[in-house]
């Protein structure tokens, strides 16, 4: 009697049980499948003329094995694979698939596929005036050039010839005006392809793309079909563009960081902000461990300012060379004096602000200076020839060497021999000095004339081709008393 009891009681669980498991595999099944919709499943069998394919419903779907046949007459499925394809038919028994629909048809099924937004399969005949002809279920229609692609075509006669799947737009007059688009199908498409990476991705995703076009602004890159983001001119690169087409080109395949998603104006479309920049990281958060205070390196001059010159040592790592550090051969009053943007340049680096981005460099020191040795180039005492390169009322000041200007002051002028000719020197003329004192740390040398009393390299050597001139109204004086002695 128990046992029976146990029994009973076993036999009720497991049918509840089954009971439980049949209502959640109905609630799993999607039976609010209609005309039009599409639907991408499983193909569970295939027959001879038939394959069938779960449609997530109660009632498993068919399509003729034709339609999913390659040019060769192969089937392009197997069983396990998945399909995408339309309804163009049910009842309670059945559920007709198909890719689109062809072949001989009626009006009834243009109205149908117009009112089901079920796609038709139509090839292109012939261009004409703002458009094609499309030759769809034995009859001509139109489909207008903006509506046969994606971006509007500039090549009618690659389209001609070729079979595609198009949505109806309108049906009239009997079937006399029969108006298709090719893009609202693709549109859609896209927007599903899209939605499918977007649900994939976030913002800080790290992606890779394809560029498709390049505007003075930045470069659009595609990330999925229908998914596009822009690459500001100012995420492109560390380094100063100027021009987006010198970093980027149309096909290029690049990395790219999401910024931001969020709703563009158009229904349904996204504004995505994508930068290249960042995929590889900021360059100052560790320029310290590349980078030293008093490393010489060198950099490319990127632009001039009238208070210096801006050098990028790496991507993205730019210092400015104040115009006081640009040359210790010359007063240096324009920047471009030295270096111009494109030139590439040797620089000293002489602080480092990673915190504030900023560096400072150079070039004067990377090339040296020319008073570090200065007393055992000229030590005191010396006989030097110079170059005459200005003429002050307190004095001259004259090159010894490219940066070594001393000055020669004028009470030591007169006491040189003939220290009227010395007058009749112009900027430019060589003449014999003598190095008197030297200040290293002041960065100034002293002059006196050369006495020309050994050997012959005077002043009046270094000036021989210089005009004499009449002299001072003694040396005039002199002149005239020998004339007389004379005659």
């Amino acid at each position: 009697m128990n046992a029976s009891i146990d029994s009973e009681h076993d036999d009720q669980a497991e049918n509840e049980d089954f009971a439980a498991m049949l209502e959640s595999y109905s609630a799993e099944r999607n039976d609010d499948l209609r005309v039009g919709d599409q639907v991408e499943g499983r193909i569970i069998a295939i027959g001879a003329d038939t394959v069938f394919v779960d449609t997530g419903t109660k009632i498993d779907g068919t399509v003729d094995k034709a339609e999913l046949l390659d040019e060769n007459g192969e089937l392009l499925f197997k069983e396990g694979d998945t399909v995408s394809l339309y309804v163009v038919a049910m009842d309670e028994s059945e559920v007709r698939l198909s890719k689109a629909i062809t072949g001989i048809g009626g009006l009834n099924m243009l109205h149908e596929a117009l009112a089901n937004e079920i796609p038709v399969e139509g090839k292109v005949a012939e261009p004409c005036k703002g458009g094609f002809i499309i030759e769809v279920l034995h009859r001509r229609a139109f489909c207008p050039v903006s509506q046969i692609d994606l971006p509007p075509t500039q090549e009618a006669a690659e389209y001609v010839g070729q079979t595609f799947h198009f949505m109806v737009n309108r049906v009239e007059k009997g079937g006399r005006n029969i108006v298709l688009s090719r893009r609202r199908l693709l549109e859609k498409e896209q927007e599903k392809t899209r939605n499918a990476f977007l649900a994939t991705v976030s913002v800080g995703s790290v992606c890779e793309g394809t560029v498709v076009r390049v505007a003075p602004f930045g470069a659009f890159v595609q990330l999925a079909p229908g998914a596009d983001g822009l690459v500001h001119v100012s995420e492109m690169s560390w380094s100063r563009v100027e021009n987006p087409e010198d970093v980027v080109a149309v096909g290029q395949q690049v990395m790219v960081k999401i910024l931001s998603i969020e709703p563009d104006k158009k229904p349904g479309q996204k504004r995505i902000s994508l930068s290249m920049k960042q995929v590889g990281g900021d360059p100052w958060r560790t320029v310290t461990e590349k980078f030293k205070v008093n490393d010489t390196v060198e950099g490319k001059v990127t632009r001039c300012a009238k208070f210096g010159a801006f050098v990028e040592i790496a991507p993205g790592i730019e210092g400015l060379v104040h115009i006081s550090e640009m040359s210790y051969l010359r007063r240096v009053t324009d920047p471009t004096e030295v270096a111009s943007p494109g030139d590439t340049v040797a620089v000293r680096i002489k602080g480092i602000d990673s915190e504030k981005r900023r560096m400072s460099l150079s070039i004067r020191e990377a090339q040296g200076d020319p008073w570090a040795d200065i007393e055992a180039s000229f030590p005191v005492g010396q006989r030097v020839e110079g170059t005459l390169e200005k003429k002050e009322r307190f004095g001259w000041f004259i090159q010894l060497a490219p940066g070594i200007t001393g000055l020669m002051p004028k009470s030591r002028m007169m006491t040189a021999p003939d220290a009227g000719r010395m007058e009749g020197l112009r900027p430019g003329d060589k003449l014999a000095v003598v190095v008197e004192e030297i200040h290293p740390q002041e960065r100034k040398i002293t002059l006196a004339p050369d006495s020309g009393d050994e050997g012959t390299g005077n002043w009046q050597t270094y000036s021989a081709d210089t005009p004499k001139p009449m002299g001072t109204l003694g040396e005039k004086l002199r002149r005239a008393i020998r004339n007389q002695e004379g005659e």
